[in-house]
């Protein structure tokens, strides 16, 4: 294999393949480009690079360093217990937008130029929210185009961000930021958003809990763990991070008490657990980017583990709210127990990945003497092992008994959660293999008596105000509307003061938008098929409802989400041409 060969490739190859292969065997296949890529990479060393002229540019499609490997590393090992978790996968559209999706994510990690990275940040925006289409309910359908929208936004300030830096600077290189520029501010402001950066945040918690089952867990493995790269490498230090990410791990779990879908509490979790990684980029040194990108690779591992342990629940039973959950521990005890070894991860127990990687973090800001930094971050914490380790599993597995009739489970489900179950568990067991493939060489030891003891201490007390308290803290039936409503609210507004003039003036960009997203990763499923429903598709505005005929039968849906995509598909593309006329100029 070419030594120059940017990993994206093998990805790519794969979606351009795996459509026209016999539907038995392509889950199977799906296998291959992960595998291919950790053989690739076990040969990639720190200062392998490859370039090529583009236009006015000199683009670099690979860039191997330390910290670009540790995320490649953890990226195809996401992938490919993804794959393992969605082998009884028959929909070919989700099959290509997942390798589509992890590949961008490869393709933004060894990005040498902000250019390529745009590139595959838009990407990984386009696929990840097919996979929230995909679920084909009218729910999916509006959060998925709420998270398109909103990322077509963030791209778009990103876009401005990087000509802006091209225009003073006159490179496009991916190095470290100087402060107090209007570019940097651009680019951290885009880079924030994919990192779920409070207040820019809501799209996770509204879009991850409406993807498919499989969906979910690629999701919870590369947006925001992509954009955690991206601030570890443009804004090391910036110090402004450190309350942001503070911020981001307490308010990741207060939001989650109030979550009543288990996917919706895991999604919060992202936040919080994203918010140590951010203030470890924050804090400067070289121990808290350390900290940031062990606690990264980690959690791509954990979290993948708990959605899919949440997806095991809603393809068996139909349901995911705790209001609805309870007494299912007899119909999935393997699942209960592989679950449950990605809580005890994500909450820091002795023993689990999440320890050895979360402690980092804290110990940086405590050799800072950041004592407030330190006590924060240990109380969410204590939010975070009494929500994802505590209520989620004891409402959903044990708790009141209800009537169910649960589906099989398909044994590839179980086995990919006992991958990730093995691979946290021997992390946790033995990181010095993590510790040695970290940015900077450590020093550092987890299992000190000090840190067991906190530890312990932590997670004791908090057990114990559970089981006190655990008749108050069941699931409600209640939606909390989080800062989504800004956009929501307006969303509403438009279509209610002229539905049908709205549909009429945006129906023909929102449809050619809407079908590409989905074309890129389904026209090689039926081509003809797909095109003649898409010719097909008609629109009838009428008392605040769209009505769709065509596809796969009727189904009445709001045309905020309409409205919403086709405004940010001109936005983007207005913002496209001014960046062109500029260069012609």
């Amino acid at each position: 294999m070419p030594e120059h060969l940017p990993p994206f490739v093998l990805f790519f190859m794969g979606a351009l393949v795996l459509p026209f292969l016999p539907r038995r065997i392509r889950g199977w296949v799906f296998l291959v480009p992960p595998l291919a890529v950790l053989w690739l990479l076990s040969g990639l060393e720190s200062g392998t690079s490859a370039s090529v002229s583009f236009l006015l540019w000199e683009l670099q499609p690979l860039r191997v360093d330390r910290l670009s490997l540790l995320f490649g590393w953890v990226f195809a090992m996401a992938a490919f217990v993804g794959g393992v978790y969605a082998l009884h996968l028959k929909d070919t559209g989700q099959q290509v937008a997942a390798l589509l999706y992890a590949g961008s994510a490869l393709g933004a990690v060894f990005a040498g130029d902000l250019l390529t990275l745009f590139v595959f940040w838009e990407v990984m925006a386009l696929t990840s929210a097919y996979l929230v289409l995909a679920r084909r309910t009218q729910v999916s359908r509006a959060s998925g185009m709420r998270y398109l929208y909103v990322h077509l936004g963030g791209g778009v300030i990103l876009l401005a961000g990087i000509v802006l830096h091209w225009v003073e600077s006159g490179s496009l290189a991916f190095e470290l930021f100087e402060p107090r520029t209007t570019a940097a501010w651009l680019i951290l402001v885009g880079f924030a958003l994919n990192a779920a950066v409070p207040p820019l945040h809501a799209w996770l918690a509204d879009a991850y809990p409406e993807a498919t089952v499989t969906g979910a867990v690629f999701m919870s493995a590369f947006t925001t763990k992509t954009a955690v790269y991206a601030l570890a490498r443009g804004f090391w230090g910036w110090e402004i991070l450190v309350p942001a990410g503070v911020i981001m791990a307490l308010y990741g779990v207060v939001y989650a008490v109030l979550s009543d879908d288990i996917r919706r509490l895991l999604a919060y979790h992202i936040v919080s657990q994203v918010g140590y990684m951010v203030a470890g980029v924050g804090l400067g040194t070289e121990m808290g980017l350390n900290g940031a990108t062990a606690h990264a690779f980690t959690h791509i591992l954990y979290k993948g583990l708990l959605f899919m342990g949440a997806g095991v629940v809603l393809y068996s039973t139909g349901r995911s709210k705790l209001s609805e959950l309870g007494g299912l521990a007899r119909y999935m005890p393997w699942t209960v127990a592989l679950y449950m070894i990605g809580a005890f991860s994500i909450s820091g127990f002795p023993l689990w990945s999440g320890f050895v990687s979360k402690s980092i973090t804290v110990e940086a800001a405590e050799l800072l003497s950041r004592e407030n930094v330190v006590l924060l971050l240990h109380l969410a914490s204590i939010g975070t092992f009494l929500h994802t380790g505590l209520k989620l599993p004891y409402f959903t597995w044990w708790g009141p008994r209800r009537t169910y009739e649960p589906k099989p489970i398909p044994w590839n489900m179980v086995a990919a959660m006992a991958i990730a179950a093995l691979l946290n568990t021997w992390i946790g067991l033995f990181p010095g293999g993590l510790y040695s493939i970290l940015p900077h060489a450590i020093d550092y030891e987890a299992y000190t008596f000090s840190h067991v003891v906190k530890a312990a201490q932590l997670l004791g007390f908090t057990f114990l105000a559970f089981w006190i308290f655990r008749a108050k803290l069941g699931g409600e039936a209640l939606m909390a509307l989080d800062t989504d409503w800004v956009y929501r609210r307006p969303a509403r507004a438009s279509y209610a003061l002229g539905p049908a003039v709205v549909a009429r003036a945006f129906g023909v960009v929102d449809r050619v938008v809407y079908g590409l997203v989905g074309g890129v990763v389904r026209v090689g499923r039926d081509p003809v098929g797909w095109l003649e429903r898409m010719g097909s598709v008609k629109t009838k505005a009428a008392s605040g409802a769209l009505r769709v005929e065509g596809g796969e039968g009727a189904e009445t849906a709001s045309t905020s989400f309409r409205v919403s995509i086709a405004a940010g598909a001109i936005l983007a593309l207005f913002t496209l041409l001014i960046f062109f006329l500029r260069i012609v100029v």
